[in-house]
């Protein structure tokens, strides 16, 4: 099962995946929170409430890529559930430097240099229960990107890297415009027409649709 939250003034779409409710072993759900974009304490609030209220146990936070815009809630997230944040090691240094590109983007947050952080690597599993999240290195957009297939709900959380008719922006700094082509042909247009494309911004989508009708990868 998969819960989208929106948050910050760019529209970041976070999300929680959530173990099967199926779960026969009598502990608590496992869920992870990919992307926690809570700017405003509301927001947070929302995110926090649904774990709560459905018994949900965090097992990890995950992101798509550290861009400010997608870290926004993170050290506060991170403390409150008492885990490391995991993402690809590419993107460490982008997540160091938030404090410096936040005032930029009209952020505040606190400096990242203390973050612990668990790494992850292109074909990488991770579980939640039976619950199977694959992780794929789609850099492009940023160094570091990573995208999570998630083969049981026949869906890809795809970060900045692809959108509903659009792809992720290249022209900041780390990005690289052939790169992110080839890696969204190799690595997410290889995956059934009917997986859901839930992107970091914007509308859902699917494979089928996005390999037929967007002009960027036509």
């Amino acid at each position: 099962m998969i819960k989208r939250f929106t948050f910050n003034h760019f529209g970041v779409n976070c999300y929680l995946v959530m173990e099967d409710e199926r779960n026969s072993s009598g502990l608590p759900r496992q869920c992870a929170i990919v992307d926690p974009a809570a700017e405003a304490t509301y927001e947070e609030a929302q995110l926090t409430q649904y774990i709560e209220y459905h018994g949900l146990t965090p097992a990890f936070i995950l992101l798509t890529h550290a861009h400010i815009d997608h870290i926004a809630g993170l050290r506060s997230i991170c403390s409150r559930y008492h885990l490391p944040v995991t993402m690809h090691p590419d993107g460490v240094k982008l997540l160091r430097q938030a404090e410096a590109y936040a005032s930029i983007m009209g952020f505040e947050v606190e400096n990242m240099d203390g973050m612990e952080v668990r790494e992850i690597q292109d074909n990488d599993i991770l579980t939640l229960g039976e619950t199977k999240i694959e992780c794929r290195h789609v850099p492009g957009h940023c160094p570091g990107s990573i995208c999570y297939v998630l083969p049981g709900e026949e869906a890809v959380i795809t970060g900045d890297a692809l959108f509903q008719g659009s792809i992720g922006r290249t022209d900041l700094p780390g990005g690289n415009y052939p790169l992110l082509i080839e890696k969204i042909k190799s690595r997410l247009l290889t995956l059934p027409d009917d997986y859901a494309v839930l992107p970091g911004h914007g509308d859902t989508s699917t494979i089928g649709d996005e390999r037929r009708f967007n002009g960027f990868l036509l």
